[in-house]
């Protein structure tokens, strides 16, 4: 008896499907595109942090630092800073009223003179920024960062450069 119920419920299905009556199911799917301007990133100024004299003697843990807002630090008596001090500053554009990742590593900074020595800028920069309307052409961020010397850091000039990066 059970056997024939479900012969006759599966003929009963299988003549629906043939006259056409699918069990089918509708629905709406919003779809939505975002298109974005490519970016675009230009160097305005480069960071300097000046002059800096190291006292004589044994000592260590001496930073200068100056942060992305142009807050200069040289506050260690075995250090004497001179000289103009200035943060990086760079324009990115891109769409209006977008928000901007940036990333960018700590530097290693060589000394000209021997490149076997070496000091690491510890950057100071934004996370993100958001581009202006259309009636300004992008907009600007600073990069800071701080050094630490010691009585072992040798004279002479330390440079490095910044692997900036920017994304939506």
């Amino acid at each position: 008896m059970i056997f024939v119920r479900t012969v006759a419920v599966m003929l009963a299905l299988a003549a629906a499907f043939a006259n056409g009556e699918a069990l089918a199911a509708t629905a709406v799917v919003q779809v939505n595109a975002t298109a974005t301007k490519p970016l675009s990133l230009t160097r305005v100024q480069d960071l300097d942090l000046g002059t800096i004299a190291l006292a004589p003697g044994t000592w260590s843990g001496a930073t200068v630092s100056i942060s992305r807002t142009g807050a200069f630090s040289c506050a260690n008596p075995n250090t004497t800073c001179t000289g103009v001090q200035q943060v990086a500053t760079y324009t990115v554009t891109g769409s209006n009223n977008a928000t901007v990742r940036i990333a960018v590593p700590n530097v290693t900074l060589t000394n000209q003179s021997d490149t076997t020595k070496t000091l690491t800028l510890i950057v100071d920069s934004p996370a993100t920024l958001t581009l202006p309307n259309s009636g300004t052409k992008g907009a600007d961020f600073s990069l800071g960062g701080s050094i630490s010397l010691s009585s072992a850091t040798i004279g002479g000039l330390y440079a490095g450069t910044f692997d900036v990066t920017v994304d939506y």
